[in-house]
């Protein structure tokens, strides 16, 4: 895997306490969970399937 971009996020509490609990019932960390929904939303953004957003088209 490609070498990750650490950055600052800063968020309500509130946002990042319901991350928390959607992060813990789908068994990922909250990093995860942020990444997850953000590249989702790229490939929505982008046309792209709905399916699993970590496949990336050639």
């Amino acid at each position: 895997m490609a070498e990750r971009k650490p950055f600052l996020l800063r968020m309500d509490p509130a946002l990042w306490k319901e991350l928390e609990r959607w992060a813990a019932a789908d068994l990922r960390s909250v990093n995860a969970q942020i990444e997850f929904l953000l590249r989702r939303a790229v490939q929505q953004h982008k046309g792209g399937s709905e399916n699993d957003p970590r496949e990336r088209k050639k």
